[in-house]
Formats: structure tokens, sequence, C-alpha cells
């Protein structure tokens, strides 16, 4: 399934392409996993993408990459999900970076225990790409409006930050 910037199969983005754009990091500690998923978004269009196998190097992957979307497996070796979730939450920043969770452990305690952690949402293995792509494209675009909430909320302040020293100005004895 194709769905490029010309799709219809996403009738409710304004800017599909502008989601095309953004940054993607996946990690999984299995490269057929990652191969898939690199091949999907490939197929509908994502250009900035990039992927790891190594838990270990995820927070400095993140750092350096500044991606817009985690698609993170909770079961790995060295630093599972659920630790890599609980660091990028801790960490002070500002910055919202939503987190889509890949697992093959569809229980009830998983699910609340990722969510507790920080999860935005599921994929549930083995992937289906209809789904897959859907609840990038959703994400991404969840992501894309709190940046430009962020942008329009910095403006504002700045505005109001100049207006208040006009203002100082204006009353201030010369």
């Amino acid at each position: 399934m194709t769905m490029g910037a010309g799709s219809t199969s996403f009738p409710w983005h304004r800017d599909f392409s502008a989601l095309l754009k953004m940054k993607i990091l996946i990690v999984d500690d299995e490269p057929t996993n990652v191969a898939l998923l690199e091949d999907m978004l490939s197929e509908a269009g994502y250009t900035r993408f990039k992927s790891t196998t190594d838990s270990r190097v995820v927070l400095e992957t993140c750092a350096s990459f500044e991606p817009d979307l985690l698609l993170l497996d909770l079961m790995m070796p060295h630093v599972d999900g659920f630790t890599i979730l609980e660091s990028l939450r801790t960490r002070t920043s500002d910055t919202f970076l939503p987190v889509i969770v890949l697992t093959a452990d569809i229980n009830e305690e998983t699910k609340r225990r990722a969510l507790s952690a920080g999860a935005n949402d599921f994929l549930v293995k083995p992937l289906d790409e209809v789904e897959v792509l859907l609840r990038i494209a959703n994400t991404l675009e969840q992501r894309r409006l709190h940046i430009l909430l962020d942008n329009q909320r910095a403006a504002y302040e700045e505005a109001l930050r100049a207006r208040s020293l006009e203002l100082q100005a204006a009353q201030s004895p010369t």
C-alpha cells in the first residue's frame, strides 16, 4: 500500500507532505523488524528515518538525530524499552516526543506499564502495514500540531514582552 503526498488515504491531513519530512527513529533489536519498518516507511514516501538495533545508543541517538517520532520495541537485550521510555520522560525537556511501542506482548500489564512510562500508542507484532502507517501518520500529525502551537505560543510571548517594554517606556518620565 503506497501512501504518498497525493494519497486520499489520509483525508483529514491538510498537508501529508509535511508529515513525510518529519524524522522517525526506529529501535528494535531484530534486524528483520527494522528492515520491515524501513521498507514500509520508504514505500509510503518517508525519507527521514534512522534505525538502531542497539538499545544502548537510543538516548544518544535521540539527542543527535532529534526525531519527531520514536518507534520503540519493548523487549530488547541490554536496555529494554521500558527503561528507555522512563529515561526519555525524566529528561528535563519541554519537547514533546511521541513514542509508539512495538510489542508482541499484548497482556494488559505490559500495556499499562508502557503507558505509565510515557508511551503514546501501541503496535502489536506481527505488524500490519496499513495500521502501522495510519498510526505513524496520526502521531506525526499530533507532533506537527504540538510544534505549531509551541511556535505560536513563543511568538505571542515575544509580542507580549515587546509590547510591555513599549508601555514601560511610554510611562517612564523622559
